[in-house]
């Protein structure tokens, strides 16, 4: 259909509407892509910065349950079981 015929068919004010509405419908989906890529982004780095933390806390549990075994101390179990935040269920 060409834009004569559109002209014709539904007069100049609904036709150009119609010709707005698209530019600003393109226009929308232009700048949502770009926002939609960017938070794609952040939301994989705030992935890997979590995965860093855990690893993280990991290994100085690790590092202070060896200290704590080499030295003959028992080792803090409430703050073990909150590294993975989960308390402690065990009755002993």
């Amino acid at each position: 259909m060409d834009i004569v015929q559109l002209i014709s068919d539904v007069g100049f004010p609904i036709a150009s509407a119609l010709a707005g509405g698209f530019f600003v419908f393109l226009t929308l989906k232009f700048i949502l892509d770009g926002v939609l890529s960017e938070i794609k982004a952040h939301r994989a780095l705030a992935q890997a910065l979590d995965n860093r933390i855990k690893t993280m806390n990991n290994e100085v549990m690790r590092i202070d349950i060896m200290l704590c075994h080499s030295y003959g101390v028992n080792p803090d179990m409430t703050r073990m079981s909150r590294v993975d935040d989960v308390s402690d269920i065990r009755k002993d």
